[in-house]
């Protein structure tokens, strides 16, 4: 008899591994699509928008079906907990900021020991203290209370429309295909942005 596996077992095999990051952005998403009263997205009813490429990022994947390959989430090399969330169904829209002060809390305490772990110097009592620690980690970040957890914020928010296709040209020089908004033209020719020399005068 197969089990199906609970959304956080889903999430923990797309990413590969348990982490506290992953649970970071569980909780975002399971927050989120209570908040939003929406399920996960088949198609790109939920837009994400994430300030962090982090491990929590593939758990607001598998949670919300917000993907790049749908064109759903948009990614702000930001290096912030910061996500909003979309709903076109309804047009609202949330913004879910970490609170960082509470979550890593403790990290400075472990910060001795991880680096002992990563290199490969650690003992086995190290490491299953670690592992404990980590371990604990995760399952507070899964079940503290929100508001320790995060702030929530309604906000004004203009959805964006939704992922556009558009027609491949090729570049001339390198002979690959490249989206026709990413192209550029140079000698009155198509070519693509690794293959473009922009045109300055050192200023």
């Amino acid at each position: 008899m197969c089990v199906e596996m609970t959304p956080w077992e889903k999430a923990v095999e797309f990413h590969g591994h348990v982490c506290p990051g992953l649970a970071i952005g569980y909780r975002v998403a399971e927050i989120a699509l209570k908040h939003l009263k929406e399920m996960r997205s088949p198609d790109e009813e939920l837009l994400a928008i994430v300030e962090n490429d982090a491990c929590g990022v593939d758990a607001v994947m598998v949670m919300t079906g917000c993907t790049l390959g749908k064109g759903n989430l948009i990614f702000r090399d930001l290096g912030k907990q910061v996500y909003t969330f979309g709903s076109r169904s309804s047009n609202r829209a949330l913004r879910i900021s970490v609170d960082g002060a509470k979550v890593h809390r403790s990290e400075s305490q472990k910060d001795e020991l991880r680096s002992k772990v990563f290199s490969g110097t650690a003992t086995k009592v190290e490491k299953a203290q670690f592992d404990l620690a980590r371990n604990q980690r995760i399952e507070q970040i899964l079940h503290m209370p929100e508001e320790e957890f995060c702030k929530v914020e309604q906000i004004d928010f203009q959805l964006p429309t939704k992922a556009l296709l558009f027609p491949s040209v090729q570049c001339a020089r390198c002979g690959e295909y490249v989206m026709e908004p990413r192209a550029r033209v140079r000698d009155g020719q198509f070519v693509c942005l690794d293959c473009f020399e922009d045109y300055n005068r050192g200023w």
